[in-house]
């Protein structure tokens, strides 16, 4: 069946003028703040084996791409994740490399489904960075400091909060009630969507009823300093417990550094991607309805492709933060130079000989009419 060739597929637009402006702002602002912290551009293919999301990213997330059949019938798949292809390159490419490996990227990445009616684009360009091959807290810390950096450096009009939490309170707490993966991914995904009273009911077949309540009410846990002392009256278990004493230290530098009030604990916040193993955030912006913005820490992911060695990155949604810049009545975006306007109503060859000398002296300019 033909489509009309004046439409274009759901989940894919045209940028040009202010937007196309604002998009170039962010990436030109964010490349250059990895670059200020010694991280190195990575290229990775726009479309790869199935296989290799499926394994990084998990068989549910994995689904959402774009599959076509390669001529010699293996799967393919436009890539819908970035993290999953360096992950790969630190283990191969990269493998002899001296650690930490600093990499970052600007990439179009493709999802077969949009993921709500608020995030409506099949299409987006992720901008992030990694850091691979160091398992510590400033490890974890410089992350987060080049997102705020990064954020700071939009000057949005609306303030941004990074909300922390980590992959392995919530896998404590699946390790102690002896969870399967099916369980497990229930568990997940009902915390995700905060349904309190049907989390109870779930965790009432693993636990007692005020053991169900009270993990039920963990979800509900989120703000600043005080959420630590309220989630250690919760959780029990050693596992879920170091992964707070982690949080907690990071919490102490946010603090000591004046950066709490973009910060914010919530334990409610889990992530829809298997690879996460330890820290987990995700970056939100007033005026804006989605989050724009993920990351934490994913030490088991490069060990499907070679040695296992700890990693941690983030990724920023270049597409809504160009909105949002776009629509600003006051944008902090450079200011289009004025044109100098040039008649082409005389000869063409000093029409030319001047746009050519304004341009070196990096003019703008425009020129009107029909050069003879």
């Amino acid at each position: 069946m033909s489509e009309p060739l004046s439409k274009i597929p759901s989940g894919f637009r045209y940028y040009s003028a202010n937007e196309a402006r604002a998009r170039r702002f962010v990436e030109t602002t964010a490349m250059s703040i990895f670059a200020g912290w010694s991280y190195e551009e990575i290229v990775t293919p726009t479309v790869d084996y199935y296989s290799l999301f499926e394994q990084g990213m998990g068989e549910t997330e994995a689904q959402r791409s774009f599959r076509l059949v390669d001529a010699d019938g293996r799967l393919l798949a436009f890539r819908p994740d970035v993290t999953t292809s360096i992950a790969r390159a630190a283990e191969t490419l990269f493998a002899k490399r001296v650690r930490p490996l600093r990499l970052c990227y600007s990439a179009t990445v493709f999802h077969q489904q949009s993921q709500s009616n608020a995030d409506w684009r099949r299409e987006l360009t992720q901008i992030g960075c990694e850091l691979l091959g160091k398992n510590s807290t400033a490890a974890d810390m410089e992350i987060l400091a080049i997102a705020t950096e990064l954020l700071r450096g939009l000057q949005l009009r609306g303030s941004f909060v990074i909300t922390l939490s980590d992959a392995e309170i919530l896998g404590g707490i699946v390790e102690n009630l002896g969870l399967n993966e099916k369980a497990r991914d229930e568990l997940r995904r009902l915390v995700d969507i905060r349904a309190l009273s049907e989390l109870e009911r779930f965790l009432n077949a693993y636990a007692s009823a005020d053991e169900a309540a009270a993990f039920a009410n963990l979800i509900q846990l989120s703000g600043k300093s005080e959420i630590f002392a309220r989630a250690r009256r919760v959780i029990t278990n050693s596992r879920s417990r170091a992964a707070l004493d982690r949080l907690e230290s990071l919490w102490r530098i946010i603090e000591s550094l004046g950066w709490s009030a973009n910060f914010e604990i919530d334990l409610g916040d889990v992530s829809r991607l298997d690879y996460y193993t330890g820290l987990t955030f995700k970056i939100y912006v007033g005026g804006l309805g989605v989050r724009l913005g993920s990351g934490g820490r994913y030490d088991n992911l490069t060990a499907k492709f070679g040695r296992s060695e700890p990693a941690v990155g983030f990724v920023v949604e270049l597409d809504a933060l160009a909105e949002l810049l776009a629509k600003e009545e006051q944008s902090n975006l450079p200011a289009q130079p004025e044109n100098v306007l040039l008649a082409s109503d005389g000869n063409a060859g000093a029409v030319f000989r001047e746009a050519t000398e304004l341009r070196a002296s990096n003019r703008q300019v425009r020129i009107d009419g029909e050069a003879e």
